[in-house]
């Protein structure tokens, strides 16, 4: 198995139990001398230690398969006799270890690795505490009092582990962890540089299928899909997009129809083989489901998955992704299933979205200091989805006509999707199959039928696979037109994937070979650096603008070195948290120093209480320490000051100097300031006159570089008008209050305005009398803004705004909550705002 179990609850009822360390496939010899695969667990509850023997039917993916079978409580009289010695468990030995307890003994046969090690010492510590604590009581306490392990045992022998994740037992991966020091390291690089000697390769079926379901619910079998095969796969990726259409999925993320859709795609898989559900994970309607055939389940490790949402401000989830990685024998996998932006025209918000996905979605790493591994970081990266490309350039009679003399190859010429990747605008050395089946999109639900609707729409192929790697053939890439649930048809592709396996004793020789040359190494060498440069200078930063710089590290040394950034004394942290070192630890010769200003630092340097300065300390292990210089200046931005910060600004906040400003945080100034910051009034007014009629206003995103444009209008004065997109105007009028230091309605009125929606009595007078009590330019904006939402509502048939969403969006950046927020809070600050949007309260 290529990892061990971090057991959250091994007994729920008893939350004095901790886990202190633990080992997996332990093979465990009884008086019987009978053999089993245990998992072997130390656990602590109030100041006692006690052995923890569970038993799995198999790889313990979930809490179904592991199961409480023993405790052994640590007494004094508890002892053990290692067979041998630790140098054995480096080079490759298993090590067996003889326990003795109150009522018996039993033999164990730990595995290969430091972990065992590890472990092994934390037992042998807790043991000579326990004996420590004995040997100064009377000899009659000697002996642990088991009945309260036993009543444990009782209550959670048959109570299911619930949580787990996976640490590394393969020889090259367990080096990885983080209790290694630098020689494992050096090992762990030596191993993976020659991996090509250790291991074969050997292929394996995945079955990748995309479905958007149009919101609906299984209305047929899904076997037609996915039991398509000759022969049943080995893995299946299975994803969906819009799962659930309606207001609650999309603000809160909860569906009854996940379960559905899963009962369905259960069923569903090819009836020759058993499967396990290894990973489920959603976002609002996108979900993607990960299965594989039982007897490859414990060669699954490192299971991470994760979510980005690409909707309006990055945060609502109807479009985006999810994704998982794992990792297959000794081969890193990657499986993204996505849901671009739509409508035809919208292809380079479709481009955006891709990188949007694959620079924000991260998998964290089991050292949390090791940086987060990138959806590219992977030896295969297998991606699906509804991406929304359309066919471009041909009207519908045109794409329709060539449909039916099954001319593919000319009206692929016309899909975008190909056309952004010729161009290398997306998905770089990513390959697809040749598309040798009908467009997926759009049909009329139930039926084959093209689009009979009013819009009509062009068929496309909405629906795509797309993988990047080496060692992989596509055995078939097809549509499945018999399911006529939804508007669209479900795809699917069958790939043939050349798996890396680790022949073990070529592993052994390798890894023997690799210990005796760095033996000799370290009694030669000693690390040593030399640094590109010291200096770095980021000139002009701006809000949420990204700037970088490369530090170059070469090895003048014999011996490959490692590097940390470490702390500075007394600071929590190695850098300012507009800084970032990436990787911040590690072998990489090349360090990207990352500078980015967002709504959590821009406030302290817009007041100029904060600078683009820092000193960062690089640490060479077993080497010296190296001293790094990062300066630069800020451009001040209104994103990020305060509300009574900007009325008091006539003139654009960059023209005024920067002691003006500081003056301005601390005490007010001028005698008459502005009833509302200029800058609100001036995306307020242009959404007002330009965009009252906008579809999908506040829930489309905008433009990135139009972003830019509009912030620095903002801040500089120039051009007079506002440019980008009603939409992109629409965005960054979101961000500017959701980066406001102190919220339009002010965290000490925040609890207040709760108490007026728990009122029984339903006072409508209560909302306006919390209102007045904010700060007069604070009253201003909220009323400003209500009046402006209203007079949007007033479109609502053409903009398709209502209040539910309106106010969903809205009171989460005007009434934000001074500590987290649940979702009852949430609900009631909807109500609170709501309020000012039904009713006109001039």
């Amino acid at each position: 198995m290529d990892q061990s179990f971090a057991i959250q609850e091994i007994l729920p009822q008893d939350e004095n139990c901790v886990i202190v360390s633990f080992i997996v496939r332990t093979k465990m010899f009884f008086v019987s001398l009978r053999c089993y695969d245990r998992l072997l667990g130390l656990v602590e509850r109030t100041k006692e230690h006690a052995l923890f023997v569970f038993t799995h039917r198999r790889m313990a993916i979930t809490g179904e398969d592991v199961t409480l079978e023993d405790i052994f409580p640590i007494s004094n009289d508890f002892g053990q006799v290692i067979k041998c010695i630790l140098h054995d468990i480096y080079i490759g030995a298993d090590t067996r270890v003889r326990l003795n307890f109150q009522d018996g003994e039993l033999e164990v046969r730990l595995p290969f690795g430091s972990h065992s090690r590890l472990f092994l010492s934390e037992v042998n510590r807790h043991n000579r505490c326990k004996y420590k604590r004995l040997s100064c009581g009377p000899r009659s306490q000697g002996k642990v009092k088991r009945e309260g392990w036993d009543e444990l045992k009782r209550e959670g022998r048959d109570d299911l582990v619930r949580q787990s994740s996976h640490t590394a037992s393969n020889k090259a991966t367990m080096l990885a962890m983080p209790q290694f020091g630098l020689r494992d390291n050096l090992v762990r690089c030596e191993l993976l540089k020659n991996e090509d000697i250790y291991t074969y390769l050997e292929n394996f079926s995945f079955f990748l299928g995309t479905y958007n379901v149009n919101g609906q619910t299984p209305k047929e079998g899904l076997r037609p899909w996915l039991g398509s095969t000759s022969t049943p796969p080995d893995m299946y990726c299975v994803g969906f997009q819009e799962l659930d259409l309606s207001k609650e999925a999309f603000f809160f993320n909860d569906t009854p129809k996940e379960t559905e859709w899963m009962k369905a795609v259960s069923e569903g898989l090819h009836p020759g083989a058993k499967y396990a559900l290894v990973k489920l994970v959603r976002l609002v309607g996108i979900m993607l489901l990960f299965y594989v055939r039982n007897e490859h389940a414990k060669h699954i490790s490192e299971m991470e998955a994760e979510t980005v949402g690409t909707g309006i401000m990055g945060r609502m989830g109807n479009k985006g992704a999810v994704a998982i990685r794992f990792r297959f024998h000794n081969s890193d996998i990657c499986v993204v299933n996505s849901h671009l932006a739509a409508h035809i025209e919208e292809y380079e918000r479709r481009n955006q979205d891709y990188k949007d996905i694959c620079s924000r979605l991260l998998f964290r790493q089991h050292d949390p200091a090791l940086a987060p591994l990138a959806i590219m970081k992977h030896d295969v990266v297998l991606w699906l989805g509804d991406l929304n490309y359309r066919l471009s350039d041909l009207d519908v009679d045109n794409v329709k006509d060539l449909i039916a003399k099954k001319d593919f190859e000319t009206l692929h010429s016309y899909d975008q999707l190909k056309r952004q990747i010729d161009e290398k605008a997306v998905f770089v050395g990513f390959v697809e199959g040749e598309i040798g089946f009908l467009p997926t999109y759009k049909y009329d639900t139930g039926s084959d039928q093209w689009d009979t609707s009013e819009k009509c729409r062009v068929p496309a192929w909405c629906d795509r696979i797309l993988w990047r790697g080496k060692n992989v053939r596509q055995l078939h890439y097809q549509s499945h037109m018999a399911l006529k649930t939804s508007d669209h048809k479900p795809v699917s592709s069958l790939l043939e994937i050349g798996i890396k396996l680790v022949n073990e004793e070529s592993y052994k020789k390798t890894f023997e070979e690799i210990v005796r040359s760095l033996d000799k190494m370290e009694n030669e060498c000693i690390p040593s650096l030399t640094l590109s440069t010291r200096e770095f200078q980021f000139k002009d930063v701006k809000f949420m603008q990204h700037q970088a710089e490369t530090l170059t590290l070469h090895n003048d040394g014999q011996v490959p070195c490692q590097f940390e950034f470490i702390q500075k004394l007394d600071e929590p942290t190695y850098c300012k948290p507009w800084l970032t070192a990436n990787p911040a630890k590690g072998g990489n010769m090349d360090i990207d120093l990352e500078v980015f200003v967002n709504r959590s630092t821009a406030t302290e340097l817009n007041a100029g209480r904060q600078q683009i300065e820092d000193i960062l300390v690089l640490h060479l292990e077993r080497g010296k320490d190296y001293f790094l210089s990062v300066s630069g200046n800020y451009l001040p931005s209104c994103f990020g000051s305060s509300i009574q910060t900007l009325c008091q600004l006539r003139d654009p906040i960059q023209e005024m100097p920067l002691e003006t400003l500081r003056e301005l945080t601390r005490t007010v100034i001028i005698d008459k300031p502005l009833d509302i910051p200029k800058e609100i009034w001036q995306m307020v007014d242009h959404l007002y006159r330009n965009a009252p009629k906008q579809g999908e206003l506040f829930q489309q995103p905008g433009l990135r570089s139009e972003f830019v444009e509009i912030r620095d209008c903002l801040d500089t004065g120039m051009p007079d008008s506002l440019p980008g997109s009603n939409h992109s105007v629409a965005e960054a009028l979101l961000l500017f209050l959701d980066a406001l230091p102190e919220p339009v309605v002010p965290f000490s009125l925040y609890q207040q305005c709760l108490e007026c929606c728990s009122n029984t009595s339903h006072d409508v007078f209560l909302h306006p009398q919390v209102v007045s009590l904010l700060p007069q330019c604070h009253k201003n904006v909220f009323n400003y803004i209500a009046a402006f939402l209203r007079e949007l509502l007033k479109h609502s048939t053409h903009n398709n705004l209502d209040v539910n969403i309106l106010a969903t969006i809205f009171a989460a950046l005007l009434l934000r909550s001074p500590t987290k927020q649940d979702l009852a809070e949430k609900r009631k600050t909807q109500e609170f705002f709501q309020h000012f949007l039904v009713q006109d309260l001039s």
